[in-house]
């Protein structure tokens, strides 16, 4: 059973999820609450295993709160719910230890698959964000080369092909070497050519590693 807690200010939306939710059998919203500071208390109280919280709350927002949590609890895993995708809300959630993100217009079978993912130590970044993200390092130089912009990665002086790009970010994305063939007419062993490579590049053999790292690069560069 994965234990769920909700944190948003907005009554209709955090019912609605609590009902979705609340209908698989293996989901259980242990409490829903409205700001991050009742979240984080909530959490030292009822040790959810996943916290899905809105990003924009009163008295403590979402951001600080998962701070909070991801601090005192780090065991929990902490989904930021949003409906927009800014890259200063993406930043500062991503440093400060958010697990994923969750748009709030997701449908509902697709809002249940992400929550068993994100339990199952999955990275969840949807499209829009994960774009976002992969944007900090894809950023083209003005003559149009085919290599990702030096300045983007100044922090670890790589560089990658616009395919080796394109890969990069649907690994974000959380595909698997089966889908990102299909999304890029590639044969799967094409596909695991181009990650081995991208793997060397980065100094990893190990799929999770490369993402965690390909996300502090991104980060390091928008601090």
């Amino acid at each position: 059973m994965i234990r769920l807690l909700i944190a948003d200010d907005q009554t209709l939306l955090r019912d609605g999820l609590q009902t979705i939710l609340n209908l698989e059998d293996d989901l259980n919203v242990v409490r829903v609450v409205g700001n991050g500071l009742e979240a984080y208390e909530a959490v030292g109280e009822l040790r959810p295993d996943v916290v899905l919280m809105d990003i924009k709350m009163p008295v403590l927002d979402g951001i600080e709160g998962m701070k909070r949590i991801k601090r005192d609890y780090p065991g929990t895993i902490v989904l930021m719910l949003t409906t927009f995708a800014e890259d200063k809300f993406i930043v500062d959630a991503m440093a400060g230890g958010a697990d994923g993100f969750l748009l709030k217009d997701m449908p509902g079978d697709r809002i249940i698959q992400v929550v068993r993912d994100a339990a199952s130590g999955h990275v969840i970044l949807p499209a829009a964000i994960a774009a976002k993200l992969a944007a900090r390092l894809s950023a083209f130089s003005p003559t149009g080369s085919d290599t990702f912009d030096e300045k983007a990665l100044k922090h670890a002086h790589l560089t990658f092909t616009e395919r080796e790009r394109k890969i990069i970010i649907l690994m974000l994305e959380g595909h698997t070497n089966k889908q990102i063939a299909g999304t890029l007419f590639m044969s799967e062993g094409t596909v695991r050519n181009y990650i081995s490579v991208i793997y060397n590049k980065i100094g990893t053999n190990d799929r999770q590693e490369a993402i965690a790292l390909l996300k502090e690069l991104i980060l390091k560069d928008a601090q």
